[in-house]
């Protein structure tokens, strides 16, 4: 019988102790990391559905390196670096997760399926009830997404890697994913991280933002719900038909965001429960299921190790931050010239996750005046800024790639 060794049995642990000090060190933390993402996921700290994914495939994918052969470690879920048609259609037979990265991640798909449902849960009734004064809140919030693009040059970024970088203003995480496969596709594992932790963060932190630039007095505007004019379902889908198409055509490297948001607007209004089900449900949560999973199991020791990572964590922030200040002066901007009846704390809507910043706005209007509804405004802002940041998204893109 031949010699085995305790090691040759338990090679997650062999790897680490053979491996190099730093990686096995980086391991040990992004496992730990992993254990908390899971934890403050279920506690609610932090978005549990992203979080609760993601964070259980850090920690599974660090734990388990094995060797592939003599000299090579790597593990049985995901080679994200293979290309040669032979090699793949070997990680296709090996690799578990091979699939659902090729066929629907590397590509972008599970962005726009994501897309296809935020589309479904958005009334864009709310948009056309005040359509100047809402794009004029998303335009403003999209500052993180233009200053950071220079910040980010200027710490030795090239144009592409920085304009995918700058997309993490648009607190949009699924359009932060497409960008980045297009523009920087060797960043896109880190960026995109970066951008969903932030964005968990972000939400917590918008509301002192918001008490910080604007008094107590402004939040507690009250907006008269009288004044909303009721919106058929017919000028719904010809906006959303009308806008879809003029948007593909002058950005035809955004058109399967514009369509697949639009397209979920239109199901919505169509009234066909199937459809909406289907949407809203088994393809919106299990895109944004497997995203976090997928997230979770590409976020191995070499890609915390990249010195451009720090620099990610400081640009993203930047980012988001810009982009919150942006959207809050558009609000005041909106408030001081339209009449003075518009509450300036519908502009933190127009950082575009949808419904999140809306809910941040209504709070934070509610503690100042429990009599202050502005949820259908800051609706109408947070749609504008899906569209505003897909539109700057198309002409980075545009001019980048």
């Amino acid at each position: 019988m031949p010699d085995i060794e305790l090691l040759q049995i338990f090679q997650g642990i062999a790897t680490m102790v053979a491996g190099d000090p730093v990686i096995s060190l980086a391991r040990i933390v992004l496992i730990l990391l992993g254990f908390m993402f899971v934890y403050l996921g279920v506690k609610g700290t932090l978005e549990p559905l992203i979080m609760i994914p993601m964070g259980f495939g850090m920690s599974s994918v660090n734990a388990g390196v094995l060797y592939l052969s003599a000299t090579s470690t790597g593990t049985l879920f995901i080679d994200p670096i293979t290309s040669d048609p032979v090699q793949l259609m070997d990680a296709l037979q090996i690799n578990f997760l091979q699939p659902l990265y090729t066929f629907s991640f590397s590509n972008g798909l599970i962005a726009t399926l994501i897309f296809m449902g935020i589309g479904t849960l958005s009334d864009i009734g709310y948009l056309l009830i005040s359509p100047v004064r809402c794009m004029i809140v998303a335009i403003c919030a999209e500052l993180g997404t233009v200053l950071t693009f220079p910040i980010a040059v200027a710490m030795g970024f090239p144009f592409n890697e920085a304009a995918a970088i700058a997309m993490v203003g648009s607190a949009d995480a699924p359009m932060v994913l497409y960008t980045s496969l297009l523009l920087a596709k060797d960043l896109f594992v880190p960026i995109t991280i970066v951008a969903y932790l932030y964005l968990s963060l972000a939400y917590a932190g918008y509301p002192y933002l918001v008490r910080f630039m604007i008094p107590k007095k402004l939040r507690g505007i009250k907006m008269d719900p009288t004044t909303i004019p009721n919106i058929s379902k017919a000028e719904k889908v010809t906006f959303a038909v009308i806008t879809s198409t003029l948007l593909s055509l002058l950005f035809p490297v955004a058109a399967p965001l514009f369509m697949s948001f639009f397209l979920g607007v239109i199901i919505r209004e169509s009234g066909v429960k199937q459809f909406v089900d289907f949407l809203s449900g088994p393809v919106l949560y299990g895109a944004t299921f497997f995203l976090g999973l997928l997230l979770g199991v590409l976020f191995e020791a070499s890609t915390i190790l990249d010195p451009k990572v720090i620099l990610l964590l400081i640009l993203g922030i930047t980012a988001l931050l810009l982009s919150g200040i942006g959207g809050i002066l558009g609000g005041l901007l909106v408030y001081r010239f339209g009449g003075r009846n518009f509450n300036p704390t519908i502009g933190i809507s127009g950082v575009s996750c949808i419904p999140t910043t809306a809910k941040v706005a209504q709070k934070e209007a509610r503690a100042a005046n429990k009599h202050a509804i502005i949820l259908p405004w800051a609706m109408g802002a947070s749609v504008s800024g899906v569209i505003s940041s897909a539109i700057i998204a198309g002409i980075y893109v545009t001019l980048l790639r």
